[in-house]
């Protein structure tokens, strides 16, 4: 398959246009040229020169991540940006993004994705930014304990033996949940008029224990990493199907 052809469809499906005026990361293709083919796509959550060479040791035409390389305009590439640069082009893979496309999209996204891993109901959209939205709110039908949700959670992720902490000021049942993945917690307000019971991210800021108690609501904090796993693992997925080989780079964080 062409680079040209892989990229239109990812854009297509991802709605990668939608997100362009309110993202600061460039989605899309970032690295490499418009023509290309592609025979070994493989997927990260991190664009770093770690996830590039580990890409390249299994043959690797195009890494598809999370977090890519260029945040709100890239004016130089030296320092670090050349050597991820430089990491992509002497190993000739291409690099494709999708930041907050991935985050908030209603079947492959992160959110959506630890939303159908607990078995939510009534899912809709949630975390608007600016006419787009970064997460997904829904349903428990039969309600979870603050335990069971973060044993549920904790099952729920494709990463091993996740740190979920837990900020424990909603109700007993916890039945009415929003999804934002990694640095989601300022979506805590929204989550309180939206009257929710719990929000689920990744990480959270000191204020964020005072602002949830003050709500009443619960906060699960499963990690940055963690929690956006879930979505390049649905790229890959998808992309499996399109008959290329695939192959997954886990290098986990630990935050």
């Amino acid at each position: 398959m062409q680079l040209s052809t892989l990229v239109s469809r990812l854009d297509d499906r991802l709605k990668t246009d939608d997100y362009a005026a309110v993202d600061p990361s460039a989605n899309g293709l970032q690295v490499g040229p418009a023509e290309k083919p592609v025979e070994t796509v493989a997927f990260a959550v991190d664009g770093a020169v770690e996830t590039f060479e580990r890409a390249a040791g299994y043959g690797a035409d195009l890494l598809v991540v999370h977090h890519g390389v260029v945040w709100g305009g890239l004016e130089r590439v030296t320092g670090l940006e050349y050597g991820r640069v430089r990491a992509l082009v002497d190993n000739e893979i291409a690099l494709y993004v999708s930041h907050l496309p991935l985050d908030g999209h209603p079947e492959y996204g992160n959110a959506a994705g630890i939303a159908s891993r607990l078995d939510l109901t009534d899912t809709a959209p949630f975390g608007e930014i600016d006419g787009v939205t970064a997460g997904r709110r829904g349903t428990a039908v039969e309600g979870y304990t603050a335990s069971g949700l973060r044993s549920a959670i904790g099952e729920a992720l494709p990463v091993d033996s996740p740190d979920v902490q837990v900020l424990d000021h909603g109700p007993e049942q916890l039945q009415d949940l929003a999804i934002v993945t990694g640095a989601g917690a300022d979506f805590l307000r929204q989550a309180a008029d939206a009257d929710v019971d719990a929000l689920v991210t990744g990480e959270g800021k000191q204020k964020l224990y005072h602002e949830a108690r003050e709500a009443g609501i619960s906060v699960f904090l499963a990690g940055h990493y963690a929690t956006e796993t879930v979505g390049v693992r649905n790229l890959q997925s998808l992309v499996s199907n399109w008959g290329v080989e695939t192959t997954f780079v886990d290098a986990p964080t630990g935050l």
